[in-house]
């Protein structure tokens, strides 16, 4: 059972609403440091063990500065994430660039960074070599098929378009050997949003007895292993969240049975970005309206352009209207936003205290995947990003989109 506690008042809230219109999504630096280090504190067992932070979860470069401070790197797999994390001083190994039918321009900004390559398919050895050259360092993206289950989110292994299978992978690295690569590293990521600890540990058991099996055939050492990210958190306040040091403890027995054991020591790495932000984020919107028609409806100044979550993949996002924490339920609602498209939902028959207009509600967990999947559909504008820092501060890390920055990419210019 989680507690879904908020680190910041009704009062609090309605300050930072003076200077910062609703809506807007805001971070707690606390939280997201304390993440990061409950995290390496299960992994210490594993000298160089490092997490990259997957940088899709929350694209903000005060987010990753916090994340550097910290310690982690970066994983990225797009040219923007690439400049952002540029710009914030991350060079180098520093970042994993993990490709997913990558433009060539792509592979060029990864190469010259220094970018840790991680391939997503066989026939990308030979477009990396050609649009930008064969790094020292190279890692693979295993996909296991049928051999393992995936989620509802990824999918089925054998149905993604994601990694090699098990013979791809082996002349991959054959190739690689022979082109001149002196450095290896392997990667899957089978599973998303898993609380299923077991789940976990079975990924990192197929890893490390894929490397073995490598190393022996092919005659290479493997410098890293990256796990993958996957790590779920608990949505919903009857869930409870993955003990970390369990699943560290699940992977070093992994870890010294099939790869120490055959005098194997590669580095462990993991790929978490929903784990460090997701939680402690939230959607700050205020009630504008509240409709009874067939159903009861709150309608909010936010929409699916803030987060898409509950639309696309049904999701629950625990609510709590600010000042009445600790009244009981009293009425279902809907709680939607004012999109043209009904599934504009953050909640369907969710029972929550008596709501009217103007009440502020925080949604929770909308740290990762929240605003980084915002769109400008009907027109709609993405919101502020703001930061509660360790100090109780508050800092404005994006501005909110303006009606100005929607049309400058159209032209009028024959329009008068």
């Amino acid at each position: 059972m989680v507690d879904k506690k908020l680190p910041f008042t009704k009062e609090q809230i309605e300050n930072i609403i003076q200077e910062h219109p609703t809506p807007f999504h805001i971070y707690d630096e606390r939280g997201i440091r304390e993440g990061i280090r409950k995290l390496s504190n299960a992994f210490s067992w594993s000298p160089g063990f490092r997490n990259y932070f997957a940088l899709k979860a929350c694209p903000n470069p005060h987010i990753l500065k916090i994340v550097k401070e910290e310690g982690s790197g970066v994983d990225c797999s797009s040219l923007t994430e690439l400049i952002i994390s540029e710009k914030v001083g991350m060079r180098g190994k520093n970042i994993m660039f993990t490709s997913n039918d990558t433009p060539d321009q792509e592979f060029k900004k990864a190469y010259g960074l220094g970018a840790i390559i991680n391939l997503d398919d066989i026939t990308h050895i030979a477009f990396l070599e050609r649009t930008a050259g064969i790094p020292e360092t190279i890692c693979f993206r295993y996909n296991p098929g049928p051999i393992v289950e995936g989620n509802e989110i990824i999918g089925k292994p054998e149905e993604a378009k994601y990694g090699l299978t098990k013979e791809q992978i082996f002349e991959a690295y054959r190739i690689m050997k022979q082109k001149g690569a002196k450095t290896f590293g392997l990667h899957t990521m089978v599973v998303s949003n898993m609380l299923d600890e077991s789940c976990l540990v079975k990924t990192a058991e197929i890893l490390f007895d894929l490397a073995a099996e490598l190393s022996r055939k092919l005659d290479i050492k493997f410098d890293f292993i990256n796990l993958g990210g996957g790590i779920g958190i608990p949505y919903r306040p009857e869930q409870e969240p993955v003990n970390l040091n369990s699943l560290g403890n699940g992977v070093k027995k992994a870890y010294e049975k099939n790869l120490a054991s055959s005098n194997l020591n590669p580095k462990i790495y993991m790929e978490c970005g929903r784990l460090i932000t997701g939680p402690h984020g939230w959607l700050v919107s205020r009630v504008l309206h509240v409709a009874k028609k067939y159903r009861n409806y709150i309608g909010l100044d936010a929409c699916m352009a803030d987060l898409m979550r509950p639309a696309i993949y049904r999701a629950y996002h625990h609510i709590t209207v600010l000042g009445k924490e600790n009244l009981t339920s009293a009425g279902v609602y809907d709680v939607t936003g004012s999109l043209c498209e009904n599934n504009d939902k953050f909640a369907i028959q969710r029972n929550l205290p008596e709501v009217g207009e103007g009440d502020i509600l925080a949604i929770h967990d909308a740290g990762a995947h929240g605003h980084a999947m915002g769109f400008n559909y009907n027109g709609k504008l993405r919101s502020a990003e703001l930061l509660l820092k360790g100090d109780g501060s508050i800092k404005k890390i994006r501005r909110a989109e303006t009606p100005e920055d929607y049309l400058k990419t159209l032209d009028f210019s024959e329009f008068g």
